[in-house]
């Protein structure tokens, strides 16, 4: 009989332990430990996202009851309630910053041997940036400053569409605004940015531009805006208006005026008009607002992420300890996402994460179990045949 693991088990394989520890020496995580490790911490907070367990005593205890598998993890013994607290809350969050990249590095590497994204047919990165706000409660979490009764951090994601991966993020006070955020960021020429109507700066446009970076967005209704041109409308679409136009507040002395794209959708459906604004020149009408449609996938991740793992509501109440739970939630998503792409059987992500929550200490093969899930497991099937079995005589 083929012997294996347990899934969880082989999940954590999935992590170089070699990568782990030069990330746990390089963000100093073990400075001051005594016995319990990083690793140790990992694991529990796997188990957490994973498991989803709704508090630390459920996570030490669903880990203690299972005490005898977790050699196989490399953990000898589970955490106590206190240990686990005591490292959430003391031991870097920047950590599993790393290891959330790494393991993004290899989702990556298997999309691109998948071909990628196939959709639109432009040969740009297409990438989607967004913020989610996440409540908290104002007294237990002070630090998180949002409204004066109410507590809040905000999530700010880059989605990118080849695997629709996030490939960055960042935890801040929920009052942060989405525009600050993304002015620290740096992208590749030739990237398109899909955003809404919370990123309209003028001038950080003007940067984008100058960058060679792209973008389409929603345009404010009291815009005011100077029409340079009048494009052509394409025949038998539901485009109203193309046009050329520049701002008024962008005007320099001497400079050429920085030209952007307005395009008017009519949408039949909800008999309403969508305006859209881009640096995009070249693209036609319907792609521009094609590309625009495609953020929506952004909100499905905020929405699959707060439904499926561990993120509304947490098992610690400092800046660290809520940081830490945020990126292995992180970190566990881009698991489901890379066992999703493997696997040959069509799961959708919560149907996956449901039924991976029930086998996690199940003792089967993982990529056999991911691409025929209701097949009884080798040591089962067949056992009733089994010529050697033994009869009972009553």
């Amino acid at each position: 009989m083929f012997k294996v693991c347990s899934i969880f088990s082989q999940v954590l394989k999935l992590f170089s332990r070699r990568d782990f520890e030069k990330a746990v020496k390089e963000c100093k995580a073990e400075r001051h430990a005594r016995g319990f490790t990083s690793w140790g911490q990992f694991l529990a907070m796997m188990y957490c996202q994973v498991g989803r367990a709704h508090s630390l005593r459920e996570i030490c205890g669903g880990l203690a009851c299972c005490e005898g598998h977790l050699k196989h993890l490399g953990v000898p013994v589970a955490p106590k309630k206190s240990t686990l607290a005591y490292a959430n809350e003391h031991r870097p969050w920047e950590l599993y910053r790393a290891v959330f990249q790494n393991t993004l590095a290899k989702c990556q590497e298997l999309v691109q041997s998948r071909g990628g994204r196939m959709k639109l047919r432009f040969k740009n990165k297409l990438m989607s940036l967004d913020g989610s706000i996440i409540d908290l409660s104002v007294s237990m979490y002070d630090w998180a400053k949002y409204r004066r009764t109410k507590g809040a951090i905000k999530l700010h994601l880059l989605l990118d569409h080849d695997g629709y991966l996030p490939s960055f993020a960042v935890v801040t006070e929920g009052k942060t605004s989405e525009i600050k955020v993304a002015r620290t960021l740096r992208f590749d020429p030739g990237t398109i940015l899909a955003i809404d109507r919370g990123y309209n700066d003028y001038e950080w446009f003007r940067e984008l531009t100058a960058q060679d970076v792209y973008f389409v967005t929603r345009m404010k209704e009291k815009a005011v805006f100077v029409v340079e041109e009048q494009c052509q409308l394409p025949q038998n679409r539901n485009v109203v208006s193309d046009q050329i136009v520049s701002f008024p507040r962008l005007a320099r002395e001497g400079e050429e005026p920085v030209l952007f794209r307005r395009v008017e959708i009519r949408d039949e459906e909800k008999d309403s008009t969508l305006v859209f604004l881009s640096n995009l020149i070249a693209f036609g009408a319907t792609t521009i607002a094609a590309i625009y449609k495609e953020r929506w996938q952004v909100e499905l991740f905020f929405k699959a992420i707060k439904q499926t793992l561990k993120i509304k509501t947490f098992v610690g109440t400092s800046a660290n300890a809520v940081k830490t739970q945020v990126w292995t939630a992180l970190i566990a998503m881009l698991v489901l996402k890379y066992l999703q792409l493997k696997s040959t059987f069509p799961w959708s992500l919560s149907n996956l994460a449901a039924l991976l929550r029930q086998q996690l200490f199940f003792y089967r093969d993982l990529w056999a179990w991911l691409n025929d899930p209701f097949q009884a497991p080798p040591a089962l099937a067949g056992i009733h045949d089994n010529p050697q079995q033994l009869v009972i005589t009553w």
